[in-house]
């Protein structure tokens, strides 16, 4: 098994944006996006993605402007704790998420969210 999804490249663009299913149906419309995974709490989507061209966007429902990265890498722990190490603020810890991946969060110093994961 790969450390990330079949088609998937290891570093995703991520947006922070109050209506994801505008932002998608947007993309289908104009880029001709395909829906990969959509994931919903309650009747609001908290994070989705879609393939355009050869490039997964990622996208969570939030309110404000703000972006953050998501990247597969073969051992999200080690870079997770390196990360921690040159003094980035964990915003979520490493765990099994339910989605099939691996993942934790950590914001640098100049306010970058990453979030790092693997296949499971």
């Amino acid at each position: 098994m790969s450390y990330k999804p079949d088609g998937y490249t290891d570093l995703a663009p991520y947006l922070l944006v109050p209506d994801p299913e505008a932002v998608l149906a947007f993309c289908e419309t104009v880029f001709g996006a395909e829906r990969l995974r959509v994931f919903h709490d309650g009747d609001r989507i908290n994070h989705a993605e879609c393939r355009i061209g050869d490039t997964v966007l990622m996208m969570g429902g939030a309110e404000g402007p703000g972006a953050l990265l998501h990247i597969y890498v073969p051992d999200p722990d080690a870079v997770f704790a390196r990360a921690l190490t040159a003094g980035a603020e964990e915003i979520q810890p490493m765990t099994e998420s339910g989605d099939g991946d691996r993942r934790g969060g950590f914001r640098t110093s100049c306010g970058t969210q990453w979030y790092v994961s693997r296949q499971v």
